[in-house]
């Protein structure tokens, strides 16, 4: 898991491996307690390699990146999303439901992953697909909306996450009087507006709505999986 960093690496040799994955774990940290700019120096230094040990896994800040997304989609999203044999519905709005979890805490990482492409990754990819076989199940329980399309889920994790981003930007703001911005004087916490945003996003998924517009070109989708970020 995380050890190789495109389809066509090779496993690694165990030691190779180890220092793989303390250098994404140190890259993953770094990224969200001292920003998108930290050294990839001050991340070898987390990680216990030495510099050109990082460089010579890690070419790029980019490819940093990409690793530490792959990461995160293989050890925490994708197995929480891999059952699919319970309650339909439940099935797929949980798998929603812990992926926002998973990335919100993660701004930094996001915003990177936005920047450099990095969802263009093969556990992004299989998480996509199982969300397309949740939603299939959900839309034949007649729990989902029957318009919906794998691109509508994607679509709900974006706006999840952009609502995320606002809830905490206002949060760190100031109303002028010393106090923060937010709701019931300020003491609803990010945790809790994100998990009511993210519950009026699920409830537009349910039936008994009225139809949504056709897709921009009457786009159906058949046989297309999720994609994150949608395009």
């Amino acid at each position: 898991m995380g050890t190789t960093t495109g389809p066509a690496a090779r496993p690694l040799r165990a030691d190779a491996a180890r220092n793989h994955r303390r250098i994404v774990e140190a890259a993953a940290a770094a990224f969200e307690s001292d920003g998108p700019d930290v050294a990839l120096e001050e991340i070898a230094r987390r990680a216990g390699v030495g510099v050109a040990t990082l460089y010579r896994r890690f070419r790029t800040r980019d490819l940093l990146v990409r690793a530490v997304l792959e990461d995160v989609f293989a050890a925490e999203i994708e197995p929480t999303a891999a059952a699919g044999d319970g309650d339909p519905w439940s099935d797929l709005a949980g798998s929603l439901s812990r992926a926002v979890e998973a990335i919100a805490g993660r701004r930094t990482l996001l915003k990177l992953a936005r920047e450099t492409g990095a969802f263009d990754v093969e556990p992004v990819h299989r998480y996509g697909r199982t969300l397309t076989r949740l939603l299939d199940r959900a839309r034949e329980a007649g729990a989902v909306r029957p318009e919906l399309t794998p691109r509508d889920l994607s679509a709900v994790l974006v706006m999840a996450l952009a609502a995320v981003d606002v809830s905490e930007d206002d949060a760190d703001s100031t109303d002028g009087t010393g106090g923060t911005h937010g709701t019931d004087g300020g003491g609803a916490s990010a945790d809790e507006d994100r998990r009511r945003y993210l519950a009026l996003l699920l409830d537009g998924l349910r039936p008994g709505h009225p139809p949504l517009p056709s897709p921009p070109g009457d786009r159906t989708e058949t046989g297309a999986d999720a994609s994150f970020p949608p395009h």
